[in-house]
């Protein structure tokens, strides 16, 4: 992974000495809360339902297990001994006291890490494939990328006061699992009919109130020309992007006032100017030295000739059914991806206390070369686990709580914070996820039901990405009641789709119940072999709509 020089461990350590003082002039009454807002959304720090709430970078979504150590000892310290890993590969402290933010920036920037940019109307965290250079459908490794990108836009003068929070994605492979056409600017690595590595270039992506899938506007862009591509966006977008209301303030409502085609003319017309700048060209020295950052830890040869977990497999179900689930294929022989389920036991989704955290932490020193990842689905991964490693590692994510063999599966549910946090939310997201989990706990029915993505989101700001769910469920309030918007088709990738309403909210008691009858339906239409996804996008939603609304409407509903 990437390593701080001494330009960089220079700058965040200024910059924790800025917001230091800043903070004790803001205490002090010398700031203003108008004043201070910036500041401290400049380094994640919001202001949540109940308390402060501060957002952690984690770019491209990895981690050293000195990291995890040191996220797990401030949760413990400064916070309620857990922290919440989002959608965007970041961490959450929901409960810092804002006097102690400071000092936790200070702990951060120890191990090379900050918040900067993780809110504010910039260039927010990095995104990328949690199976980053392990992946065998990988066209290239995207995180080299990523990094010279963050570098880029970290404190970029001119985009740090955007119109708008700006977010990027970046995927190498031929499976998109980092939701690129959802972003402001999604790239996808390829490669010419000449071979040459560059970028399709998707713009105007996003979810929220007004969701839209990216436009592509560019089939092929030449690795070395990606940041002075990217500024021309970022100009014409700076330049253009509406100020005036909040709502209307994304690129997507530009790309779409515009049309993708004379977006994309506009950002031709300055990318020849930017393009000429030689500060921004990515020559391959350049792209090389980034690259030994991200070269393949040093593998055991001898890793595919051991067979101690077949052994296993057959003599323990539970272990068998673990590895079916939880663990996935390593283009190097002799391994496998093994993912931390941060779903399941009652918590939050994506919730994980300290000891969990010093756990994974001890598990990627012992058997995964020290490294951790976080997925966009709100779980952890260990990236490079011998095979023969898997059976004991499973027991210790199991003695932790950390290995419910669910991933793909309903109960692999994404949700936000909702009304229990977030200031913004007009219902709860943790509750409901919760009584989904308790309706659907038999693993059996589970698997039958195949991949199945359910999301939800407290709010419009759909940070549960409930668009993109095969089932989305949106938070909405009814007269001070809390309702649930339901959604079917939702999907991400390369055929991103938009999830179709289904009808009338449900009151919060319904939803399980909801989607219980869902379910039903797909099991009696479905045809052999066929997904949840398959088999809505063959009939619609209309069944599923007739098997929901059948029995007369309750009295609360029908206000719905």
């Amino acid at each position: 992974m990437y390593v701080y020089d001494r330009h960089d461990q220079t700058l965040i350590e200024e910059r924790v000495a800025q917001f230091r003082d800043q903070t004790r002039r803001f205490l002090a009454g010398e700031l203003s809360e108008e004043e201070f807002r910036p500041l401290r959304l400049m380094n994640g720090l919001y202001i949540q339902r109940h308390a402060p709430m501060l957002r952690i970078a984690i770019p491209y979504g990895l981690l050293s297990a000195q990291q995890l150590r040191k996220l797990a000892a401030i949760a413990r310290r400064y916070d309620k001994g857990y922290g919440h890993f989002t959608t965007r590969q970041n961490l959450q402290l929901n409960w810092p006291r804002l006097e102690d933010v400071p000092e936790i920036l200070a702990e951060l920037a120890s191990v090379q890490m900050h918040a900067i940019q993780t809110s504010g109307n910039c260039i927010r965290n990095i995104t990328s494939d949690h199976l980053a250079g392990i992946a065998a459908d990988e066209v290239a490794d995207p995180r080299p990328f990523c990094e010279l990108i963050r570098q880029w836009a970290t404190l970029h003068p001119e985009f740090s006061y955007l119109p708008r929070k700006f977010k990027i994605a970046v995927s190498g492979a031929a499976h998109d699992r980092a939701a690129i056409k959802v972003h402001d600017i999604g790239l996808l690595l390829r490669k010419d009919a000449d071979g040459a590595l560059g970028f399709a270039v998707y713009v105007g992506g996003g979810l929220g109130r007004t969701p839209m899938i990216g436009e592509l506007i560019r089939p092929f862009l030449h690795r070395r020309e990606l940041l002075p591509y990217l500024e021309a966006i970022l100009r014409v977008y700076n330049l253009q992007g509406r100020r005036d209301n909040i709502h209307r303030a994304r690129i997507k409502i530009l790309v779409k006032a515009l049309g993708p085609a004379e977006f994309a003319r506009q950002v031709e017309a300055e990318f020849e100017r930017t393009r000429q700048n030689p500060d921004l060209l990515l020559d391959d020295d350049a792209i090389a030295a980034m690259q030994r950052f991200f070269a393949p830890p040093p593998y055991d040869p001898t890793a595919a000739e051991e067979r101690d977990h077949l052994h296993w497999l057959q003599q323990d179900a539970a272990f068998a059914r673990w590895y079916a689930r939880n663990t996935v294929p390593h283009k190097q022989p002799g391994y496998r991806g093994v993912f931390v389920a941060l779903k399941g036991f009652g918590r939050a989704p994506g919730d994980m206390s300290s000891e969990q955290m010093e756990a994974v932490a001890d598990l990627a020193e012992r058997y995964n070369f020290g490294e951790i990842r976080v997925t966009h689905t709100q779980n952890l991964l260990l990236a490079h686990v011998r095979e023969r490693d898997t059976h004991a590692v499973w027991q210790e994510l199991n003695r932790h709580q950390l290995a419910a063999p669910v991933i793909g599966t309903l109960s692999d549910m994404i949700a936000c914070p909702g009304l229990d946090f977030c200031a913004l939310a007009n219902a709860g997201s943790i509750d409901v996820a919760e009584q989904i989990r308790q309706r659907f706990e038999d693993l059996d029915y589970l698997y039958d039901l195949g991949d199945l993505r359910l999301n939800i989101s407290g709010c419009m700001n759909a940070c549960g990405h409930h668009h993109l769910g095969h089932i989305g469920i949106l938070g909405v309030d009814k007269r001070g009641e809390e309702y649930y918007q339901l959604t079917l088709g939702g999907r991400g990738g390369l055929d991103a789709a938009l999830g179709e309403r289904l009808g009338p909210a449900v009151p919060k008691h319904e939803v399980a119940e909801t989607v219980a009858r869902i379910l039903e339906t797909y099991v009696a239409l479905r045809q052999p072999g066929e997904s949840f996804l398959d088999t809505v996008q063959r009939v619609g939603i209309a069944p599923f709509k007739a098997s929901v609304y059948a029995e007369p409407v309750s009295e609360e509903r029908a206000h719905a």
